[in-house]
């Protein structure tokens, strides 16, 4: 395990992780679909087809096209959905889902971070009622999380507000470092995906967790450490060697707009270009 020191006299940092396959072992929102099944919030061909989602993304990942084809499915299924009743869901199961299948070396990073008094932030593309309390859960300090547009009727309208993905992530972390003082040079960042190439580049220290075979071809040919992470372990379990205490986390409050969207549509067509050459 990497010893992680930190010199308080220098300006603050933090470490970025992504969640589903780098901190945790599955994806965070289509692991609650049985959970939404079994509160009425979708019906059993909905929850079947995200159980072979689930096997899909476990097997080989997921790439941009199929992200995107996963964005418009959750979007569309989610509609109608009641928010508070998705976070009672989300807060009655959470232990029982999510303690099981977070990943021991990932715990351990979490820690060390914090012991070398850097924040802890995890940035998903899951959605934010989700996320949010995984990250209370992990002791994260802040949260980047997908947000879906909430009508006057407190329900989800469909619409995705905030999308974090891609360069969209990148763009979280900066203006992170802008309100937060981070000094992104002496940053840490961890995925298992090559749709986060920005946001590892734009810290000073990147990290592969378990890399899709893109990631590792670009990690190796830029000689970035790559780390396999396959021991869950009950959060639970852990507790009593945790010496920082849970924080609230904080949802980063940047808007996706059309500019974010052409950013993310350029940047992976530049990445299509250049794997095909």
């Amino acid at each position: 395990m990497l010893r992680l020191v930190e010199n308080h006299s220098l300006p603050r940092t933090a470490a970025f992780f992504d969640l589903d396959k780098t901190v945790i072992a599955k994806s965070s929102t289509l692991t609650f679909s049985k959970s939404f099944y079994q509160g009425g919030l979708i019906n059993r061909r909905a929850a079947l087809r995200t159980a072979y989602a689930q096997f899909v993304f476990l097997a080989g990942g997921a790439d941009h096209d199929q992200m995107e084809r996963m964005r418009k499915y959750l979007s569309a299924m989610c509609r109608g959905w009641n928010v508070q009743q998705v976070k009672e869901i989300v807060a009655e199961t959470l232990h029982d889902l999510i303690d099981p299948i977070i990943y021991d070396e990932a715990a351990s990073l979490i820690e060390e971070h914090h012991t070398a008094g850097r924040d802890v932030v995890i940035v998903s593309t899951s959605g934010t009622e989700v996320v949010e309390p995984i990250g209370e859960l992990l002791g994260a300090d802040r949260v980047v999380a997908t947000r879906m547009v909430v009508g006057e009727d407190g329900c989800f309208t469909g619409e995705v507000e905030y999308y974090a993905y891609g360069p969209t992530k990148a763009e979280a972390i900066k203006e992170l470092a802008v309100s937060e003082g981070y000094d992104l040079e002496g940053c840490y960042a961890y995925s298992d995906s090559a749709t986060d190439l920005p946001m590892l580049e734009s810290v000073g220290h990147p990290h592969a967790v378990n890399p899709g075979r893109a990631l590792r071809r670009e990690a190796l040919a830029r000689s970035w450490p790559i780390l396999d992470f396959h021991r869950p372990v009950r959060l639970k379990q852990r507790l009593p060697t945790l010496s920082v205490p849970p924080r609230p986390a904080l949802v980063a409050a940047a808007a996706i707009g059309a500019a974010a969207a052409t950013a993310g549509l350029v940047w992976y067509a530049s990445r299509r270009r250049a794997t095909a050459m």
